[in-house]
This record gives structure tokens, sequence and C-alpha cells, in this order.
């Protein structure tokens, strides 16, 4: 098959396509034809050495965190899909390839609504709303989230997501992006470069605060934050844009007797990656037929311009996701 292929660590000209074997499944697992993958940002870290994936590194490290495609194998001991069955889902790694091996109850179906090009949008940056959110954060009808990085893949998803089961959303993000999370129905959206959001979401919630913040940020968010959630709410951090280290103002952190949970969906067990993913397709997969979610998708790119589509990704001047033609 061919695949994307890191060969050393570093800047995007270490990218190759080539030809390497077929991944071969295992008893539980499903063989899937990808016909399309999708960027995170966990590829570019993963391209300069920072974010491998979970065990040693394999003959050919394979970058790509979700896919969409056809079953074209199967266990012996799956009896849940079928051979031909169009579906999606996460990995670790090694979905920026044309065939890909996952286990049977992480994969997602695909839903009637979405073409099966475009549901490679889908799982990496909704499970990871979901589980931050609603799992962690314990988001419901009626609360209140504040989402960084709205425009981002996960942050167009937890937009949706919070309007989905009736919650308000307030997001962050640059002034060209504005208007787009709003259409996606964001209920405050304050522009980072205009505004201090610690000030906008007091003034929204008319000093409560908001009961769930997701952000992939952190560095110096993370004291904001804190001013931003309320008493007992949860900061899920999510991701570290800005940088990994973040002082904690614990003044501030001791009364509002909040959570701050750090969480990454990729080095989880697999018997945890399947807890959230079957959770995801029991409570939010139909919403995509009802028409209460959908993908956002900012732009393609073949699987031979992979070195483009991570130079685009870096400019954050995406609105959604990235998404790579595989087949």
């Amino acid at each position: 098959m061919r695949a994307v292929v890191i060969p050393e660590y570093g800047g995007v000209e270490v990218l190759q396509v080539r030809d390497v074997p077929d991944p071969v499944p295992g008893p539980d697992e499903a063989l899937v034809e990808v016909v399309c993958s999708a960027m995170n940002r966990a590829d570019l870290l993963q391209r300069m050495g920072l974010y491998p994936a979970p065990g040693p590194r394999p003959e050919h490290e394979i970058p790509g965190l979700e896919f969409a495609g056809r079953i074209a194998a199967l266990g012996e001991r799956v009896t849940a899909w079928s051979v031909g069955d169009e579906v999606m889902g996460i990995v670790s790694g090694g979905a920026a390839a044309e065939l890909v091996v996952t286990h049977e109850r992480m994969l997602q179906r695909v839903p009637d609504s979405v073409s099966l090009r475009d549901a490679a949008a889908i799982p990496e940056v909704f499970v990871t709303a979901h589980d931050a959110l609603v799992t962690l954060g314990g988001l419901a009808s009626g609360g209140a989230a504040l989402v960084h990085a709205g425009a981002s893949g996960v942050g167009t998803a937890a937009i949706q997501i919070a309007r989905a089961i009736g919650a308000r959303v307030a997001v962050t993000c640059s002034t060209s992006k504005v208007q787009a999370c709003a259409a996606l129905g964001a209920d405050l959206v304050v522009d980072y470069t205009e505004a201090d959001f610690a000030d906008a979401v007091r003034d929204w919630t008319a000093g409560r605060g908001v009961d769930v913040v997701l952000d992939v940020i952190g560095g110096d968010y993370l004291a904001r934050n804190i001013a931003s959630v309320r008493v007992q709410g949860c900061i899920v951090q999510v991701g570290v844009m800005s940088g990994p280290a973040a002082t904690i103002p614990l003044g501030a952190l001791l009364p509002k007797r909040a959570a701050l949970i750090g969480t990454v969906l990729r080095s989880r067990p697999i018997e945890q990656k399947i807890e959230a993913n079957q959770r995801f397709c029991a409570e939010l997969l139909p919403r995509f037929d009802d028409g209460s979610l959908r993908p956002v998708i900012d732009s393609r790119f073949d699987l031979d311009d992979i070195a483009a589509a991570h130079e685009y990704m870096a400019t954050n001047a995406n609105v959604g996701k990235i998404l790579l033609d595989v087949s």
C-alpha cells in the first residue's frame, strides 16, 4: 500500500509517500480501505518528534489519527461488521495510508447524511470535544461552556455539540474567524485580538462563570480560564498550542473549588478509547442525520501533497478540518 512515512524527524521535507507492507488485522480487528484521512495538529508534532504514537517506533512510522473508508477484511472474531461497510474512526496512527487496521469497537458507521469523502472530518474532533465537554466536563442542557480556538476542528465540533445538547457556548478566535464561529451557533464570540475573554465571559454570565472550559491553548490562558469558570466548574485541557508550561494561580483556584483536568485520547488504554467511542456513537452519531451536527471542512489535499497540507495547517488559517484524499 501507499502511505505517508516519517523516516526521520524534522520539517515538512522529511515526509515521504512510499510503498510499505499492508497491515494485517488481528482477530478483533478490521482492515479498512481508506478513502479519506484528515489532518490534526498531532501530525505536525509527530513529524517533529514531539508526539510519537504509543509503543515502540515501528519500521515505517505512518501518521494520521482518523479515517473514513470501506471494510476490506475482518478478523475471525468480528461479528458486528461486514466487508464493504462504510465506516470511519480514530486510530493512534497509520491513517495517512491506503489501508489501516483498527479494533472493531473503535469503528463508527458513516451517517447517511455525510458522504464517505467528507466523513473523515468527524471522528477525532467530535469524539475529543464530546469527551471533554460532556464526559469529563459534565456539560448538560442549560449549562454554559467556554471553548478556545473556536474555528479549529475541535472548536467547530464543540460549538455544535454544546448547541445540540441545549447548552450555551462562548468561543475565542481571531478576527477573520469571528463570522464563521457565529454562523455555527456560538452565543458569544470573543475576538482575542480585541478583547479579554475573561472580562467578556464575566459579563456574559452575569459574574457566575461557565460550567466548563475546553482549552487547546494553555500557557497564560490558564489564569483567565480560572477566572472564567464558575465555582465547582471544570477546566479541561486538551492541548498546549502556546506551550507546555503555565503558572497556576492557586489563590484564585482554591476558592473556586474547580477541577483542572488534562486529557489526551491517543495514549489511553484501548478499553477507555472504546468507552469514549461507544458513548459518542450512542449519544451523538444520530445527530448528524437529524441535522444537529455536521462536519466542517476547510480544504482538501491529495495524499501526495502531504507536505503542503502540513504547511497549511501550521499557518492556523483553517476553519474546520483539513482533509487528505487517499483513494
